[in-house]
Parts: C-alpha cells; sequence; structure tokens
C-alpha cells in the first residue's frame, strides 16, 4: 500500500458538484448567475466532453455575460475529483510493486482537476519535484458514452434537417471525436507534449514540462514540475498585460504556423504564467496538426490579408480550406466577390474589433450558398483560434488581435515593414546614393535573380561595386564593406589575389582558347583527381549546375534508372531537378517527404521521378532498399551549406547502404569542395562517394564546374570510337567554354596556391570559431533567439528558437524578415552581408576584419530591437 500517502478528506464527483454550486451561490446571485449555475450543473452531470465545451465556453467573455464565464471558469482546473482512497489505488494499480521505489512523496489532493484528469505534486526518490496527471477512474468509458450518443444526435440531425446535409456533420463530428477519444490516453500525450516540448526547448518566453517517460501509462503521465500563476489570475501576473497577451498569441500562432503541432485547447485551465512573463504550457490531451501543406496555406492567406491582396487570399483560402460543392465551380465569381467583400471587412474595415467568431460566421454563410464547406483540420484551427483569442482578450480586452497577426505573418515574409523601409531608403539615399540609382536603373532593361530580384529574397537595397579587393568590396559612393558573400563560394583566397591575378593576366596574354584543347584543362583535371583519393577521372563544365547534370545524367546512363533519390533542403543548382524540395515548400511526413517542385516551370515528371530524404535521418535510408531498382543514384550536400552541419555517423551509413545496393552515390561539394579543406567535406570525414560535382573556387572567380569519380562512371561520358554504340551505351556531356583556358588558368592558380599554403584552412578554421563565438555571445546577452551554425568558414544565421535538426524544423519558425533587415543593418555599418541565411569569410579577412563584423553585428542587433524587430 502507499503508505506515504498523506490522508486528506475529497469529493466524490456529486459532492463535488455540490461544493462547487455552493462556493458559486456564495457570491450573489440574480439571474443570469442562476441560469449560469445551471448550465454548470448540467456540464458537470454530462461528463468530460460537456465539461470540455464549458471550458472553451469561458474564455468568450466577448460573448458570454461575465457571470457565466465567471461560474464556468471552475471547470477550467476545478472540475470534481477522486477521493483520497480513489486517488491511492488509481496511483497503485500504475505504478504496482515500483511504487515505494518511485515515490519519497506523493500529494492525493490534487492541484487542479479537469474534464479528464487531475494533477498531484509528488517527489521521486532521486529528489525530482514532479507533477502527477491521473486520469481519473471511468473517465474513458465516459467520453466514449458521450461520444457515441452525440453520433447519434448528429446523425439524427443530418437526416431529419435537410438544410444542414451539405455540411456533413456525421464526418465532421467523427474528426472531432477522433481529435478527443486520445485525451484519456496519456502515452498518447505524452508523445504530442515531448514533441512541442521539442520545439519550444530554447524558447525565449514558452516553457514546457519535460516528461519523465519511464513513468508513463496509459492512465498516468509524470512530468517536470512547473510552479506558475494560473491563467484565470493573468491579472495578478507583474508584467505589462498587453505583452502579455501579445506572447500569448504569438505562441499560439508559432504552433500553428511554423510547428504544425499546436496545444489545442489554450484556455485558463492549462496556461500558466510566471512573474517575469514567461508561458507555460500544460495539458497536451488536445492537440491540432497540419500537413505541411496545410501549414503552407494558413500561412500564405493570412499573408495575403495582411497585404490587402483579396483576390489572391480568397484563392488560397478556397484552395487549402475548402472543401467546393458543385455550385461554388458553377458560379464561382459570384463567390469570389462575396468572400472578398468578407475579407475586406474582417481584415481591414473592422480590424479595431476583430472577432473570430464573427469572421467564421460569415465565410460559413457564404460557403452554406454554395454547397460548400471548411475542410476538417480548418474547423481544428478554428476552435484553437476561438480559444485562444477568447483567453488573450481577457487578459488584454483593449488587445489588437488583428494587427498582432499581422506583425506575426509579417516576421515570414522578406519584406521589412513600411516603416523601417522608409527609414533604410532615406539613410541609404545619403550613404550611396548611385547603388540606389543603378537599382532603379536596372529596373527598366535587367532582371538580376541573383542578386536584385533573388527569388523570395530579394534585394531592396543591393550594392553596386565598383572595386574589389582582399576581404573587401568598394561601392561607386567611395563607401569599403568587408564582404560576406564571397560571391557565394569562389573567392576563398579573397578578391584580386595576386597569384590568380597574375594567371589570369597571363592567360588574356596567351590568347583565349575554347573548344581547342589546352595544356591547362588537363593540368587542371590531374590536380581535381589528386585531391580527392576515391577520383580517377575529371570531366570539366561552367558551373555547379552543370556538374550536377552531369552527374545526374551519367548515373542515369551508368544504371539505366531514372529515378533520384535526394535530401530536403540540399540546392543542387537551378536545374528543375537540383530544386526539387530544396526550399522553404514541404509536402508529406517529416520521416517521408513528398518531393515538391523547387519553382514553376518544373517539369512534373522530374519532381514525381524524385525520392526525398531526410539528412541526419538513419532510419530513413531504408527507403533506398524500397526504390533501389528504380534509382539511378543518391545526391546530397555531406555538409548541408544551409545549415552548416556534419553527421559522419548517417554518412557512413549512407556510403554502406548505397555500397550494399550497387547506387551510385553522388556528393555536391560545389560549395565546399576546397573551402571546409583541401579536396573537400569527404577528406575531413574520410568518407568517398562515387562521383563528386564542384565549382566555385575550382575556377579562382571564373565559372567553372567539374565531375569528377571513378572510372567506370566518368568513362561514360567518353567516345567509345563506335558512333552506333556511343549512341546506345554513352551519355553526351557538352559546352563550348568547358574547360576553357582562362577559367582553368585561374583555377589551377587557386587550387596550387591552396595546395601550396596548408596552413590557409587551420587559419581559417580558428576564424570561424572567432567570429561565431562573438556573435553568440552577442545574442546571449540581448536574450534573441538566433541559431549560429559555422566551420571551415561557413556559416548559416537563423532567427528562431529552434535548434538545427531537419532542415523544415529548422526553416519553419525562422524569421525571415529580421534575416533580410540584418543584412540592410549590416550594410548601414560597412560589412556586406547577403540577404541569406549563409554567409563565408575568406582567408584576406584579417582579425580587425572579424572584429569589425563582430561589433557591427551587436550595434545592428540594438537597432533591430529598437526597431521592434523581435517579440520580447
Amino acid at each position: 500500500m502507499l503508505g506515504h500517502l498523506t490522508k486528506a478528506a475529497g469529493y466524490g464527483l456529486l459532492g463535488g458538484v455540490e461544493y462547487l454550486l455552493g462556493a458559486i451561490r456564495g457570491r450573489g446571485r440574480g439571474p443570469e448567475q442562476r441560469r449560469a449555475e445551471v448550465v454548470l450543473a448540467f456540464l458537470l452531470r454530462m461528463g468530460p466532453i460537456y465539461i470540455k465545451i464549458g471550458q472553451i465556453a469561458a474564455t468568450r467573455s466577448d460573448l458570454l455575460p461575465e457571470s457565466w464565464v465567471q461560474t464556468l471558469r471552475v471547470l477550467q482546473d476545478q472540475a470534481p475529483h477522486m477521493p483520497v482512497d480513489q486517488t491511492r489505488r488509481a496511483i497503485e494499480r500504475e505504478l504496482g510493486a515500483a511504487l515505494e521505489a518511485t515515490f519519497v512523496s506523493f500529494d492525493p489532493t490534487p492541484i487542479a482537476s479537469a474534464s479528464v484528469a487531475q494533477v498531484h505534486v509528488a517527489e521521486l526518490s532521486d529528489g525530482r519535484k514532479v507533477a502527477v496527471k491521473l486520469v481519473k477512474d471511468a473517465v474513458p468509458e465516459q467520453l466514449e458514452q458521450s461520444l457515441r450518443a452525440l453520433a447519434t444526435l448528429v446523425r439524427l440531425v443530418h437526416l431529419a434537417v435537410p438544410p444542414v446535409r451539405n455540411l456533413n456533420l456525421p464526418k465532421r463530428f467523427e474528426e472531432l471525436a477522433r481529435l478527443l477519444r486520445p485525451q484519456a490516453d496519456m502515452t498518447h500525450e505524452a508523445d504530442r507534449q515531448q514533441r512541442i516540448y521539442a520545439n519550444f526547448r530554447a524558447h525565449p518566453f514558452v516553457k514546457v514540462p519535460a516528461v519523465v517517460p519511464e513513468l508513463v501509462t496509459r492512465r498516468m503521465l509524470v512530468m517536470e514540475y512547473m510552479d506558475g500563476i494560473p491563467g484565470k489570475h493573468a491579472d495578478t501576473v507583474p508584467f505589462p498585460r498587453a505583452r502579455l497577451a501579445q506572447r500569448l498569441q504569438d505562441v499560439i500562432y508559432t504552433m500553428l504556423y511554423m510547428h504544425g503541432i499546436c496545444h489545442g485547447d489554450p484556455h485558463p485551465g492549462n496556461v500558466m504564467f510566471t512573474e517575469a512573463g514567461e508561458v507555460v504550457l500544460v495539458d497536451y490531451g488536445v492537440t491540432v496538426e497540419l500537413s505541411e501543406d496545410e501549414k503552407w496555406g494558413l500561412s500564405s492567406f493570412y499573408y495575403a490579408c495582411s497585404r490587402k491582396e483579396w483576390e489572391i487570399a480568397t484563392d488560397r483560402f478556397t484552395r487549402h480550406f475548402v472543401i467546393a460543392g458543385k455550385p461554388l465551380h458553377q458560379r464561382r465569381s459570384a463567390y469570389d466577390a462575396q468572400m472578398i467583400e468578407i475579407l475586406r471587412h474582417h481584415f481591414d474595415l473592422s480590424t479595431n474589433r476583430w472577432s473570430t467568431v464573427a469572421f467564421f460566421n460569415d465565410v460559413n454563410a457564404v460557403l452554406r450558398q454554395y454547397d460548400s464547406r471548411y475542410t476538417t483540420n480548418f474547423t481544428k484551427v478554428e476552435l484553437v483560434f476561438l480559444s485562444g483569442e477568447g483567453f488573450a482578450t481577457q487578459i488584454d480586452p483593449d488587445i489588437d488581435i488583428w494587427s498582432n497577426a499581422r506583425n506575426f505573418t509579417d516576421r515570414y515574409s522578406p519584406y521589412v515593414s513600411t516603416e523601417v523601409a522608409q527609414r533604410f531608403e532615406a539613410e541609404f539615399t545619403l550613404q550611396m546614393p548611385t547603388s540606389l540609382g543603378l537599382r532603379d536603373r536596372a529596373r527598366s532593361s535587367l532582371v538580376a535573380p541573383t542578386h536584385i530580384d533573388r527569388y523570395f529574397f530579394p534585394s531592396g537595397f543591393p550594392v553596386f561595386v565598383k572595386e574589389a579587393a582582399g576581404g573587401s568590396i568598394k561601392d561607386f559612393d567611395g563607401n569599403e564593406y568587408i564582404d560576406l558573400s564571397g560571391g557565394y563560394g569562389p573567392h576563398l583566397l579573397g578578391y584580386a589575389h595576386p597569384a590568380i591575378t597574375s594567371a589570369i593576366t597571363a592567360g588574356v596574354d596567351r590568347g583565349l582558347v575554347n573548344g581547342i584543347g589546352h595544356v591547362a584543362e588537363i593540368e587542371l583535371a590531374e590536380l581535381l583527381v589528386d585531391a580527392f583519393p576515391a577520383a580517377d577521372k575529371a570531366i570539366l563544365c561552367n558551373s555547379g549546375t552543370e556538374a550536377i547534370l552531369f552527374a545526374l545524367r551519367i548515373c542515369r546512363g551508368y544504371r539505366r534508372r531514372t529515378a533520384v533519390a535526394k535530401f530536403e533542403g540540399h540546392y543542387h543548382g537551378f536545374a528543375d531537378q537540383g530544386m526539387v524540395s530544396s526550399w522553404f515548400r514541404f509536402s508529406g511526413d517529416r520521416h517521408h517527404p513528398e518531393p515538391v517542385a523547387g519553382t514553376l516551370g518544373t517539369d512534373p515528371a522530374t519532381v514525381a521521378g524524385t525520392v526525398v530524404l531526410q539528412y541526419g535521418d538513419i532510419g530513413g535510408l531504408d527507403r533506398l532498399r524500397a526504390h533501389a531498382d528504380e534509382l539511378a543514384c543518391v545526391i546530397l550536400e555531406p555538409m548541408p551549406t544551409s545549415v552548416v552541419a556534419l553527421d559522419l555517423e548517417f554518412l557512413t551509413e549512407l556510403r554502406r547502404v548505397c555500397t550494399e545496393l550497387d547506387i551510385p552515390l553522388v556528393f555536391d561539394e560545389v560549395v565546399s569542395g576546397f573551402r571546409a579543406a583541401y579536396g573537400g567535406v569527404q577528406v575531413l570525414a574520410d568518407i568517398h562517394p562515387d562521383l563528386t560535382c564542384l565549382g566555385k573556387v575550382i575556377g579562382g572567380g571564373l565559372p567553372c564546374g567539374a565531375v569528377i569519380g571513378k572510372q567506370a562512371l566518368i568513362d561514360m561520358a567518353k567516345s567509345s570510337q563506335d558512333p552506333f554504340n556511343d549512341y546506345e551505351n554513352k551519355v553526351f556531356a557538352g559546352g563550348t567554354l568547358s574547360g576553357n583556358s582562362l577559367t582553368c588558368t585561374a583555377g589551377l592558380a587557386a587550387v596550387r596556391h591552396l595546395g601550396t599554403h596548408p596552413e590557409i584552412y587551420p587559419m581559417l578554421d580558428a576564424n570561424t570559431a572567432r567570429l561565431a563565438e562573438a556573435m553568440r555571445e552577442a545574442v546571449r546577452q540581448r536574450e534573441l533567439a538566433c541559431r549560429i551554425n559555422a566551420r571551415n568558414s561557413m556559416f548559416s544565421l537563423n532567427f528562431s528558437h529552434r535548434e538545427a535538426g531537419l532542415y523544415r524544423e529548422r526553416m519553419a519558425g525562422s524569421n525571415f524578415k529580421a534575416t533580410i533587415a540584418l543584412a540592410y543593418y549590416m550594410r548601414k555599418h560597412q560589412v556586406y552581408l547577403p540577404e541569406l541565411h549563409g554567409f563565408l569569410i575568406s582567408a584576406a579577412h584579417s582579425i580587425e576584419d572579424l572584429d569589425q563584423v563582430a561589433h557591427a553585428f551587436e550595434k545592428s542587433l540594438d537597432e533591430m530591437l529598437a526597431d521592434q524587430l523581435f517579440v520580447t
């Protein structure tokens, strides 16, 4: 028996009802109060489903009388609980013989009791204070009975009331029931809680209790104990109420829009606050999960609304969240017009009195006219919005829900606010007027997708370079910037390096040769092959993208297969296959991604012919076995430059699986080749592919690419001297300027210099570590959510609280606006940072240069905080 359970009197369910009603009656009773008491008594007697309804209702002070809200709030954490003896038996049942060794103490009087479970405080044998969540006896059965009864009622309404049949209520209720049933299963709840805990582990103001996994059963969940001020007493938190409400709204939006898994029941009984204004989330019995497609739809819809692009918003909402009936297709123009008016009304004209209820009601009314309805998952999102926004409004009655929502959505766009953009325009007009003039001039004749009109990350304030030397660039107004772009990688030795410049000058004097043999192309090929232990031969081309195209064609010809396996977030140049699932658009389960086109205009067959895996997911490599008979090759960046992460265990297993299945393994070292080390990441890791794609550094700043690797593969591009055999058994690899004399001469100078100066690499590594630590310290001092990964002269900076795990998880939550804006703030302080998530240092950067970069970063962060680019 549990001898150390303290003796305490407890109330049974009926006694608890009478106790609660008695407590409420003591407050003074008017007509509204009496009606509220009747509703409370009914909900308590009907069981957990109805108590849940009351919990949500208690957040709607904008809809219900104050007496009702106050009365129903007791359901949030003061619902009837089990008596002490019953609690004792329940805990003994879950722990059995391990009970005495598990707890030093256990308080049988719960600190909270809601619809399904009650929570107790205990101390583990190792001294940890924990919260023990116990499912109340009979609740699983009551839950199932209530759901069956409600399902019957819904079916009757569906049959008896023709006007509501188009809503398909039975199906929608079944989806809701599927959401509610797991509430009484603590193993299910523990899994969700652990996932949300991982998402918020490093968040600056969100706390989620850590689960004690070895003490989780179907009816018991043990977790880290967290103290705080209950949500219903939010008015006592010594923190500005407006900021507290905004934080709560931000947390809910972060889970929905970015994480894709959200607390499904954010009422005051499931939220606490610390005195410092931290948000503590508890109780994960109900969660809402959105697919990557749904997250994209939700974000893109609200983003269009924030820009008042009503036609686009209507289209996105309808595509992602409406099950369209035949009348909608037939009368689409009329439907669009009505929806546009609703969006304009709620998101523009009435934003100072935003009402989620009114918005959804108006949309529902239109959908019913066209025999259409919401998707089931959007209904769940609606419930989260209703509960969360109702609670936020209770905290701050003056909250501007839509303004906060717009600010949240706006953070994940690449555009700074109008106010900040105008300030930049004024400041840069003084600092670099010629560059801005050239920007405006270019608009009439040039599309520059690499540096001005960049896909998704356009440059609003580009620098036009007059000259470049060492680690710096100078614009036409005399401003000198420390350059952290390195031309996206080629300038490892810095600009205008003497060895390269002299080689290019001599090469020009000798005349430019292409399409005819010359010595420099042989010497460069020999140098490249010699640098990679597993390489036998090389093919030269003009860019990294061409190298990828050649490598994939070689593998398809060699294997007589067409499909390609690549990894989510790995960019392999601008060709269709190289861009599949390479950006910010994802689809499918995190462990089983579905391929997504990287751009409009992509051949659908190419997308369909791509198997997408996750870097670092060893278990996911089993999919290679499943697709072995259709795969031409596997291609990846061995150290993805988007996150600058190297997983040796994963690469080792990948190499083993590819060898076992005889599938060529292709490393894309276009960026990392000769930058991470002399040779590349494969030399550092001592893991060798069958083919390697190179570019960037090997051209000495001129356009260059190469494929190197095993002879059997490279010779697929070598003529057999039999044209009929060539057509049947060889692949074509051409290019008028491939291996031209000037590029090969410049590449030879760069690679030779790196080979004869091995001290460059340890210097770069030390400088990388120095700058990274200085930047991390600046972030720590300001308590900002910012991830800085760095090694081997490569940096990845990401304004996010999430650790670098899977690529999609790193991108989900990234504050794109802050990243873009950082580039402009740094530009004001004479540092050129590309408007991307990555940047590079070169061998030409001095310690003084790096210290100046660190100082500019500190000043930029301070200005960004002052301009409110971060939620604090």
